[in-house]
């Protein structure tokens, strides 16, 4: 007969893609499913279906010393939610609304409950209310995150006056490596709760959420063609207008003198709430791995098409939360391998901060930069961070313009090199600046670089020690970091 923590173990394999569902014997290997550059084989692959079945995995790996990873859609790059020979768990079961204040708009739900799922919850609950919740925000370019996983990373979408999510959490609770679960809020556990969130899974896994919402809204979207020059000052505008979110997507051409420096600005608007919805335009997956296809063999008809799509939209009406729903393509890098051929390829993202009256300058230097190193850049944007005062680790230390690069990276050792050696040319470029950048989507920075970013950086390992002594909860990215800060 199976014990418990067996059946536990043989449930949720069960639950789990074919390729988990190994032989005895046979290696577990993990992936991020954006870079593909994170290939780890871990102990177990658990994936617990209730919160009590959860602590119980982290009791057991407890008492058998074995470290513990924790993963959700597994979007990061860095390797932060992977360990080598960890017990990984997988919260993606752990996924169901426990309540909803309607009268205060407050949601509680387990962390593995992923964006569209939160939404559709509570838009059916409130389907007869005239007057309806939503999410602030979310991360964009890709809906299927979990909620654990956001707090994690603290995340931020296309706000044009809005800090990153800790500001919209009301309170979680953590289970710790003895397996109890403690809450944590601004008044209980304060300096847990600034130190899990934006933690990267290293203080304990977050068990459940309680999410401030906000009021629905429609938003008229206001599509134009700007200059980076006229960036700050068209930000500006826009949120003096009372806009509450846009962004600036920039021409990819690296052959083109408007590398970096021509882009889609779409913003949104508030709307009277009588206002229909009228967004009869919309990319299915096709047309997006279509413009994909394009950024990689013609950039220059690349942004045309993107642009010309984008224009077309303009007047087009959405929800405040809906509206922020992406398509993401998971197999994006085999389907493009199968119709244009080439060396096995990928996308590395990262992510650069500068104060906002220094973004033209560092746009322009970074094309001459990415020219000069032959870096193909297949996807940018530019969006606006408000200061987290907050967080521990905080990223958006001042209120940066966020520019992020998606940069095309061939698996080989010279391919992921030539990237690597381009990102610590761009945070250089941010250092100078009094800027930053995003930990975790690689580990390519130097130690000073990271120093000067984050200078909190070393007091944040000894905190993880503070509240997790035995080093339970671990991850390949804590593991390199650990070992370059070795004091």
């Amino acid at each position: 007969m199976l014990t418990r923590r067996e059946f536990i173990r043989t449930a949720a394999l069960f639950a789990l893609a074919p390729e988990i569902l190994a032989e005895p014997g046979r290696e577990i290997w993990v992936n991020d499913v954006h870079s593909q550059l994170n290939r780890t084989r871990v102990r177990e692959l658990l994936v617990p279906r209730t919160r009590d079945e959860l602590a119980e995995i982290v009791r057991s790996a407890s008492q058998k010393g074995l470290p513990i990873s924790l993963s959700g859609c597994r979007h990061s790059m860095g390797g932060q939610q992977f360990a080598t020979d960890s017990i990984c768990i997988d919260t993606r079961s752990l996924n169901r609304v426990i309540s909803f204040d309607q009268e205060h708009g407050l949601i509680e739900a387990e962390a593995g409950i992923q964006w569209p799922e939160l939404i559709r919850t509570y838009l059916e609950a409130q389907r007869h209310n005239s007057r309806r919740w939503s999410i602030a925000q979310k991360q964009t370019g890709a809906d299927t995150f979990t909620l654990g996983g956001s707090l994690s990373s603290n995340v931020h979408g296309r706000g044009l006056a809005m800090k990153p999510l800790i500001s919209n959490i009301e309170s979680f609770n953590l289970t710790n490596a003895e397996g109890k679960s403690i809450r944590c809020s601004r008044d209980e556990n304060n300096e847990l709760f600034r130190a899990a969130i934006g933690g990267y899974g290293l203080f304990g896994l977050i068990g459940t959420v309680t999410l401030r919402l906000v009021p629905r809204q429609k938003l008229r979207r206001a599509v134009e063609i700007v200059h980076a020059s006229d960036l700050p000052k068209r930000f500006e505008e826009r949120i003096a207008q009372k806009f509450l979110y846009g962004d600036f997507q920039f021409s990819v051409d690296e052959k083109s003198p408007d590398f970096l420096q021509r882009g889609v600005f779409s913003c949104y608007e508030p709307v009277d709430e009588h206002e229909p919805i009228v967004a009869e335009k919309k990319l299915r997956d096709d047309d997006w791995l279509d413009l994909l296809r394009l950024a990689y063999t013609d950039r220059e008809n690349a942004f045309k098409r993107y642009s010309d799509y984008y224009l077309s939209t303009n007047g087009q009406t959405y929800w405040s939360d809906t509206s922020q729903l992406s398509a993401y393509l998971p197999n994006y890098a085999q389907k493009l391998r199968e119709q244009i051929g080439g060396e096995e390829s990928s996308l590395i993202i990262t992510e650069i901060y500068v104060p906002r009256m220094d973004l033209p300058d560092f746009l322009a230097e970074a094309a001459e930069l990415l020219r000069s190193n032959r870096t193909i850049v297949i996807y940018g944007t530019v969006r606006l961070i408000e200061k987290d005062d907050e967080s521990f680790l905080a990223w958006a230390k001042e209120s940066y313009a966020c520019i992020i690069f998606n940069l095309l990276t061939l698996h080989t050792p010279g391919g992921t090199e030539a990237s690597a050696r381009s990102f610590r040319a761009l945070i250089g470029l941010a250092i100078t600046r009094g800027g930053s950048y995003y930990l975790t989507y690689h580990k390519f920075a130097k130690p000073e670089q990271v120093m000067a970013c984050y200078p909190q950086f070393k007091q944040f390992l000894d905190l993880k020690r503070k509240y997790d002594p035995t080093e339970r909860f671990q991850s390949d990215w804590y593991r390199y970091y650990r070992k370059l800060f070795a004091t």
